[in-house]
């Protein structure tokens, strides 16, 4: 079987939730005989961090795209392009087009490029599967609105090959639609009746965080040694919301001296980077706040960082499966989560992790104190999680599952062939 997986970015720089699933996801099907061939759009970031899909023996196929809206700056535009712009790309219709031997197109891209695959599965009469990685309809109205905004002004002079392409007709076209959680494939099936929606959480490799790389995170950041950590994976991003823990953590260093929270992942919004740096310089805690930066998919020191926190913490404002949650179990560490979607289809409060809601942060101030004061408590809690993850979680079992949705999907494709001869 052999499957072209097309993304809307992978880029080494901005490694995200998205790109570790895929790569556990190709991976996974790599052993059990499915070639796959990832398309995703040419890097604007070049790299010399060594490409975990490429490693891995996953073929790597590059495309032109781009943000098609006039009018904007060309930061905004780098923005859209690294957290959800639109984009559009006239080679990848040629491309996709010419692959031999294709039998599925998994787009794990909406919008346009996610129509260019679907045009192309139609074309070849094979099956489409379309992929839900950040949520559609299960999102806060102000990340929708964050997501589409263009700085109220430009214009999209891609809309008419988004016509051409059926953009609006994606989710209504494609042979199965696959989301992270149970709340956003309740809101596709409300919106689209009929279609095949399975709800398939993303994987984690549970033996590779079972690999102790504590010494790694410690010579590479001395500052965690002897400290109870908070680890924030992560891009910087309002989405991700850290400008609301860094508000909090000047009242838990009060408490908690030995406290260090750690916020590791690249930056995708400047001037939000900048501010998140005021705020830590404004309430005094330059000893009580690490910015690692990117660190590169499957780093030692990423996974010792894991295995170093107390405790996991996510004060994000849309989550719709974070896969962080699964790697921290998977390191044995528990989460301290804000009550998104994916965290409460995952984490059972006071078992596995616990959660708390933005609007109190007095809830996630006595979570916090648990776990800072309790080693033992928190323990406890990272266990069960990895007990989970190790079940059910694991990226050779998620693997098998698509696996055989596509198998069904073929026989399905093949036997409406047949039937209309």
């Amino acid at each position: 079987m052999r499957v072209a997986h097309l993304l809307r970015k992978y880029d080494l720089t901005e490694w995200g939730g998205t790109e570790t699933a895929i790569q556990g996801l190709t991976t996974g099907l790599a052993e059990r005989g499915v070639d796959s061939i990832v398309y995703a759009p040419k890097s604007a970031h070049p790299s010399t961090n060594p490409d975990p899909l490429s490693a891995a023996g996953i073929a790597l196929r590059r495309f032109h795209a781009w943000v098609p809206v006039w009018g904007i700056p060309a930061e905004r535009k780098r923005q859209l392009v690294a957290v959800g712009g639109n984009l559009i790309s006239f080679d990848l219709f040629r491309d996709l087009g010419r692959q031999p031997g294709l039998d599925v197109i998994h787009s794990h891209a909406l919008g346009r490029l996610g129509a260019i695959g679907r045009a192309v599965a139609r074309r070849r009469r094979i099956p489409f599967v379309l992929s839900v990685h950040g949520g559609v309809y299960d999102l806060p109205p102000a990340v929708r609105q964050d997501l589409t905004r263009t700085s109220g002004c430009g214009w999209d002079w891609g809309r008419p090959f988004g016509f051409l392409f059926r953009a609006r007709h994606l989710f209504s076209e494609a042979d199965a639609i696959v989301v992270c959680n149970p709340s956003e494939a309740a809101f596709i099936r409300g919106h689209h009746p009929g279609r095949r929606v399975v709800v398939q959480p993303h994987g984690v490799p549970a033996a590779r965080f079972a690999c102790d790389q504590r010494a790694a995170a410690r010579a590479a950041f001395p500052v965690i040694c002897d400290r109870a950590v908070f680890l924030v994976p992560g891009r910087i991003d309002p989405t991700k919301n850290q400008d609301w823990l860094v508000a909090q953590a000047a009242a838990l260093a009060r408490r908690h001296p030995r406290m260090l929270l750690v916020l590791a992942g690249p930056c995708t919004d400047p001037a939000y980077g900048e501010a998140l740096r005021a705020r830590v310089d404004r309430e005094g805690l330059r000893d009580s706040v690490l910015l690692t930066g990117a660190l590169p998919p499957g780093d030692p020191r990423l996974i010792g960082l894991f295995q170093e926190a107390r405790a996991v913490v996510l004060p994000s404002l849309s989550e719709t499966f974070a896969l962080v949650i699964l790697e921290a179990w998977a390191a044995g560490t528990p989460v301290l989560s804000s009550r998104t979607s994916g965290a409460v289809a995952l984490i059972q409060d006071g078992v596995n992790g616990q959660i708390f809601d933005l609007d109190a942060p007095a809830g996630f101030h006595v979570a916090a104190d648990r776990l800072l004061a309790d080693p033992t408590y928190a323990a406890r809690l990272g266990a069960a999680g990895r007990a989970v993850a190790v079940a059910d979680f694991d990226t050779a079992v998620l693997a098998g599952r698509v696996h055989r949705l596509y198998d069904e999907l073929i026989e399905e494709k093949n036997a409406s062939r047949h039937s209309a001869r």
